[in-house]
């Protein structure tokens, strides 16, 4: 009999356990336990390494999360990393590390922006901590079968969320198109979070040269501070430059 193999990832020990070990009651599934995000790479990268990687991941959305963690912007972690990891930067790591395991959110509550932000993030479902076994079965089954699951109470609220976000990134994409080189250059340092003489020095250019970019940059965008800049520019897809490679040559066409 093929197994399934489960991963259960919360921070609440005694319902991790619990649920571990009901799962682990069926014939054909076999479970492991982590108590945080990091911990979760580790065991994936572990079994990865043994030849016996998990299919299905089950996440806690609340996992080392905050409601100010939650509403940022996701960020992927590394494999191994130490650093506390939210339930859903977790769903956005494996989904690229570890394209195969699918991934299902726990939740406490329905909350359609945050299934929302799970399923963007690459989960393959989201139901309820308080669901029967056999409902949380069929949803393990299901998404290795890549379907997805909602609760029926939230598919509208997820939609709206999901067509919402697909406005103000199609708007964000048409903003930033509209910058020069030169332009998208400096928003990129903003985006890495460098100040005006950080900017500059990076640039060669001087710092009023790059406040007058700056300025256009918000004006083009139609926002009025770095920050708005910043999370326009990540909705459209705008990464940071690399801090860790060659400054850009002196002159050239971007200026």
């Amino acid at each position: 009999m093929a197994r399934i193999r489960v991963l259960v990832v919360d921070d609440h020990r005694i319902f991790a356990e619990s649920l571990a070990a009901a799962l682990a009651a069926e014939p054909d599934v076999e479970v492991s336990a982590a108590g945080s995000g990091p911990a979760a790479l580790r065991c994936l990268e572990r079994a990865a390494a043994e030849g016996r990687g998990f299919d299905v991941m089950l996440v806690d959305a609340d996992l080392g999360a905050t409601a100010a963690a939650t509403a940022r912007a996701v960020r992927v972690p590394e494999p191994g990393e130490d650093a506390p990891v939210d339930g859903i930067s977790l769903v956005a790591g494996v989904r690229t590390g570890r394209p195969a395991v699918r991934t299902v959110v726990l939740a406490e509550k329905d909350d359609p922006r945050r299934a929302a932000l799970a399923l963007q993030a690459g989960a393959s479902g989201w139901v309820a901590k308080d669901c029967s076994l056999q409902r949380l079965l069929a949803v393990i089954r299901g998404v290795l079968r890549d379907e997805t699951h909602l609760p029926p109470a939230l598919l509208t609220g997820v939609l709206r969320e999901l067509t919402a976000a697909r406005k103000h990134r199609t708007e964000s994409e048409r903003l930033v198109g509209s910058l020069t080189p030169r332009e998208c250059e400096v928003l990129r340092c903003m985006v890495a979070g460098l100040g005006r003489k950080a900017v500059a020095e990076r640039l060669f250019l001087s710092p009023h040269t790059v406040r007058t970019h700056m300025q256009n940059v918000l004006g083009k965008l139609g926002v009025h501070s770095t920050l708005a800049a910043v999370a326009l520019a990540r909705r459209a897809g705008v990464g940071p430059v690399d801090l860790t490679g060659d400054v850009v040559e002196r002159g050239g066409q971007l200026a």
